[in-house]
């Protein structure tokens, strides 16, 4: 049988299917601000098209019983979703990912079809669920330190996308969660008058505006908002008609960037005056907001000779881990210790805490992790402890410091980073060396090592640009040791609700930020996490995402199985059958053939380690060429 061609198929118009009569006034808006020129006529588009609208006939054939509300009236010239597409261009996000839903049909059309290059800034990504759609905004966040949204359908779709909105929120990444709210003639299980009510506790704002120019105005407030500390997902409530309404000569709002709070100069030059005079600094870096921040904390660190400690192998934007002051240094007797978004011994600048949101959680839930303390903690409060995001204040103590620092310093700086290069060296070189033969046990066994996994893999992509988006802590966390990871997003960290169904939508998010920029995302994926969401290999698949995923098959929920085990041996009753409701048998799954029928490339099972080096080779190569990869391998437990 002979395929046709592209240019031979058949297309079909979309505004003939919806006998709007459009118009390409969509293009027309005008941006505000200095310099604003008039936006080209979309192309393809025509000014006074007539198409008739389909039959009731077509429309039950197409819909069914679904129908929407009739059009009585030609649609908006010049509609208000496309002027919400252009505050979203205008703030440069890049992505809106959805699982398309009924309520927000008008935003969707203008994505796909406004402006004179459409579906760019924001493309819009097909997600195969709401949760998915929300894990990969939160990947997304991870990696690149700023928002996309994750475009979701009224109550039914928010209630999918709780879970991935909790762990985003305890992750404290910056995204805009856009809720289509349904006409209220039209499928009443889809809205409600509070719909944001739902996920409130663990949102860090949420608005719902009741026009145009009020939704405008609350999408450019939802991006100020997500990307001031604390960072947090914000939601706007998007009712559907309005972005069918007619904008008129409105015009996109200025944006104005928010205020980030900053410690006072007086504090810098308190923090300066440690650093400068102390024999030996020592600074201690955790998770900064964007790279900016990275690139501060090594100027500061270079400036002051400063050993450092970094939090790069637990998650993203951190300071790097093979820079020369990275590491314990010549002594680990410190005089002064500052800590930037962690604790400090003489002082530390870290941003507010979640906690600090207190006028959300109406119901008093009272989720464990944000709630006020309930018990004793260890107290790791330095002498001058400041709450201010530390990003924004690194300028003010590098400018304090700078003036501080006479010759006779600089040549002492000097000389203690000479020393601080070696040492670190060394402790990194014998850290390896431990590392290696750590990893030998269980080398030529089936199920294959985890070890050797991450072993085999490293020189594969050492010379790439490269993001491990998925957690590792089931996986042996081997890449700690043996990898090094120099880049804002080279690991971007754990489950942070320590939920199941993360990883996969979280790369494919990461693999999403990384397509156009050169860059391979790495998957260990655990087959637990795998089987909640799994619909995130088409999303690969068909927007030609460059992610590697590597199954971690141990056939098991395998921490229950443990767990499961312990406790029937501690009754007494044996752990012979403790495989039940926590193991993956009879029968087993094959996810290389599940990936294959979502049209992504793979193969496996592999449990011979002999054949892993050159599977992971073939993986590599593909996503390299911007081709999603699975490799299923029956790995040993953990």
């Amino acid at each position: 049988m002979t395929k046709k061609s592209d240019e031979n198929k058949p297309r079909i118009s979309r505004r003939a299917f919806l006998g709007t009569g459009a118009a390409a006034g969509a293009a027309s808006m005008l941006p505000a601000g200095p310099g604003a020129q008039a936006a080209p006529q979309a192309a393809g588009e025509a000014t006074n098209a007539k198409v008739s609208p389909p039959s009731p006939e077509q429309m039950a054939r197409e819909v069914g019983s679904a129908l929407p509300p009739s059009l009585v009236e030609r649609a908006a010239q010049r509609p208000g979703s496309d002027l919400m597409v252009q505050v979203l261009r205008d703030l440069e996000i890049e992505y809106v990912v959805s699982n398309p839903g009924s309520s927000f049909e008008g935003l969707q059309e203008s994505i796909i079809n406004y402006g004179e290059i459409p579906n760019v800034m924001p493309e819009f990504i097909t997600a195969l669920h709401e949760e998915s759609a929300v894990d990969m905004a939160h990947g997304y966040a991870r990696s690149e330190g700023k928002p996309i949204c994750a475009l979701i359908q009224g109550t039914i779709g928010l209630q999918h996308a709780s879970m991935a909105i909790y762990q985003a929120f305890l992750g404290q990444v910056p995204m805009i969660v856009l809720v289509g709210r349904e006409d209220k003639h039209f499928l009443q299980q889809h809205t409600a008058d509070d719909v944001a009510a739902l996920v409130r506790p663990f949102t860090k704002w949420d608005t719902h505006p009741q026009n145009i120019e009020e939704t405008l105005d609350a999408l450019q407030e939802a991006y100020r908002q997500s990307i001031t500390p604390p960072c947090a997902p914000v939601v706007v409530i998007m009712d559907g008609h309005i972005g069918k309404e007619e904008a008129g000569d409105l015009r996109v709002p200025a944006y104005y960037p928010p205020v980030i709070p900053t410690i006072t100069e007086r504090q810098a030059d308190k923090i300066a005056a440690g650093l400068a005079s102390a024999s030996n600094p020592r600074i201690s870096v955790g998770r900064f907001r964007t790279p900016a921040g990275i690139d501060s904390a090594v100027e500061l660190a270079e400036l002051v000779g400063a050993s450092t400690d970094s939090r790069s192998t637990s998650g993203p934007m951190s300071f790097p881990q093979t820079h020369p002051l990275t590491g314990p240094g010549v002594s680990t007797e410190y005089d002064f210790e500052l800590g930037l978004e962690v604790p400090g011994a003489q002082a530390s600048v870290t941003g507010p805490h979640l906690r600090t949101l207190d006028d959300r959680d109406l119901v008093g839930i009272n989720f464990g992790n944000i709630r006020p303390p309930v018990r004793p903690t260890p107290d790791t409060s330095g002498d001058f402890d400041l709450t201010a995001d530390a990003e924004a204040s690194l300028p003010l103590i590098i400018e304090a410091t700078k003036k501080r620092l006479n010759g006779q310093a600089k040549n002492a700086i000097a000389a203690r980073t000479v020393s601080h290069t070696k040492a670190n060296r060394d402790n990194r070189i014998a850290g390896l060396r431990e590392a290696v033969e750590s990893k030998r046990p269980g080398w030529n066994g089936s199920p294959v090592s985890l070890a050797r996994i991450y072993a085999e893999l490293w020189p594969l992509i050492k010379d790439l640009d490269w993001c491990l988006a998925s957690p590792s802590i089931f996986s042996g966390r081997h890449h700690v040791d043996l990898w090094d990871h120099d880049r804002p997003y080279s690991y971007l960290g754990v489950y942070p609700a320590a939920a199941l169904g993360y990883a996969l939508g979280a790369s494919t998010g990461a693999a999403l930020a990384a397509k156009g920029r050169d860059r391979i995302v790495i998957n260990i994926q655990g087959d637990g996490d795998f089987n909640y969401s799994p619909g995130s290999v088409w999303t690969a698949a068909h927007h030609n995402l460059p992610i590697l995923t590597i199954m971690h098959n141990n056939r098991a929920y395998h921490m229950e199985l443990m767990y499961l085990q312990f406790m029937a041996g501690v009754r007494g009753r044996g752990t012979d059958r403790a495989e039940i409701g926590t193991t993956f048998r009879d029968p087993y799954i094959n996810y290389a053939k599940l990936a294959e029928g979502y049209g992504v490339k793979s193969e496996g099972p592999i449990s011979d380690p002999n054949e892993l080096s050159a599977a992971l080779a073939r993986g590599v190569e593909s996503v390299s060429n911007g081709e999603p990869y699975l490799i299923d391998v029956l790995t040993q437990p953990r």
